[in-house]
């Protein structure tokens, strides 16, 4: 099956929405306009039931086929924006300073939207189609949330499935993997604690950022000197704080960043590896290192059935030479993990074509992906809850 006529037809509308989310972005849990677009959409749509709340602001609708007996599956997309001042100079550029739409859920959420809107009208399936409109995706867990508050129970969800795009990868192309797809995420602030003084009498201190400097070059040995080769791990320091003088050597310096894995015994060790590194380095130098390390979201992992499943509907929309079925995973993190860790499903990649990267304030969602990505979430529960 190509592209569905009705799809290409709706591809002006849908990115009317798109564009409007895109010029209104909200962060994390408070995504209150953007729920409230999405549940007036569901509601006009003739969802049979659509229920707002879950997961703080997250959102729900329910469409049930011709024949309602029958399986339910969960399709997924999210809706938060990032603090990000956007460049990009577009006639629907953000209108709220600070904050943009620079991962394209704008486009998530119009594309499970513009899939709903034509499931509602068709209902060629049997069984229920759940459209999951999740809050904070970038760092507040918000997968977690709405599974914490008993989504998939609720209302029956068997497998559940979600789609991110992926600039670079050209538009009408596909691309995912089984197991480990994205990895586990964790956070680290380490606090070095020492003696302050004269920067001309350095030997009367204890140099916070002298050790620190250190500390910074030891943690990249988690990955070069601590963990096999063959495994993926990336230790990466982005905050470096200390000092407001030029004369005066401060009292503490603290760093931070991040790590991520694609397996929890690397990610065990890598935590592990990090506090003996600070505790040795604090033990030679006289000095108090404090590591505060949180443990995030957990690897995205594919389940295997599903992914074959989820790849060969790709194909049936974009042609098997379309579909890269054995990518590399992606070291960026993603909370639909959590709702792959609660009920089987896949998570795939659509290609946004030669677009800024994501997280870029020069990015925007490309609209010529709509169509695709609509096309796919109706096969695929047409296919799943074939009638």
């Amino acid at each position: 099956m190509p592209i569905l006529n009705r799809a290409a037809e709706m591809q002006e509308e849908v990115a009317g929405w798109r564009r409007h989310l895109h010029q209104t972005p909200e962060l994390n849990f408070d995504v209150f306009q953007t729920a409230g677009f999405v549940t007036e959409k569901l509601k006009a749509f003739g969802c049979d039931e659509v229920v707002t709340g879950l997961g703080k602001t997250g959102v729900v609708g329910i469409i049930r086929g011709r024949n309602g007996d029958g399986a339910t599956i969960g399709l997924r997309a999210d809706m938060d924006a990032l603090p990000i001042d956007e460049i990009t100079g577009k006639p629907w550029a953000s209108t709220v300073r600070g904050k943009m739409h620079a991962c394209g859920h704008d486009g998530h959420t119009a594309m499970l939207l513009g899939a709903a809107k034509y499931l509602a009208e068709t209902r060629n399936f049997a069984g229920s189609v759940a459209v999951i409109f999740q809050p904070a995706e970038e760092g507040g867990g918000g997968g977690n949330e709405m599974v914490k508050d008993g989504m998939m129970e609720r209302f029956g969800i068997e497998k559940v499935f979600g789609m991110h795009n992926m600039p670079g990868l050209p538009v009408g192309q596909f691309a995912i993997k089984p197991g480990p797809i994205m990895a586990a995420t964790a956070e680290f602030t380490i606090t070095v604690k020492g003696r302050g003084g004269h920067a001309a009498m350095p030997h009367g201190t204890i140099d916070p950022i002298v050790i620190t400097s250190q500390l910074v070059g030891a943690l990249q040995t988690v990955a070069s000197r601590s963990t096999d080769p063959v495994e993926a791990v990336v230790v990466s320091v982005t905050k470096f704080h200390a000092g407001d003088a030029y004369n005066v050597i401060p009292e503490s310096a603290e760093i931070a960043g991040t790590v991520r894995t694609l397996k929890k015994e690397v990610a065990k060790k890598s935590e592990e590896r990090i506090r003996a590194l600070c505790a040795g380095l604090a033990s030679a130098f006289g000095a108090t290192i404090e590591v505060d390390y949180d443990a995030n979201y957990p690897v995205t992992f594919n389940h295997a059935e599903e992914t074959v499943f989820a790849g060969d509907i790709a194909a049936n929309v974009a042609g098997d030479s379309h579909v890269h079925r054995a990518i590399q995973p992606v070291m960026g993190g993603e909370d639909f993990s959590y709702m792959l860790e609660a009920r089987p499903g896949a998570f795939i990649f659509i290609g946004n074509g030669d677009t800024a990267g994501l997280h870029h304030p020069a990015y925007d969602f490309n609209d010529e992906v709509i169509p695709h990505g609509m096309s796919y979430w109706v096969k695929l529960a047409e296919t799943a809850l074939a009638a």
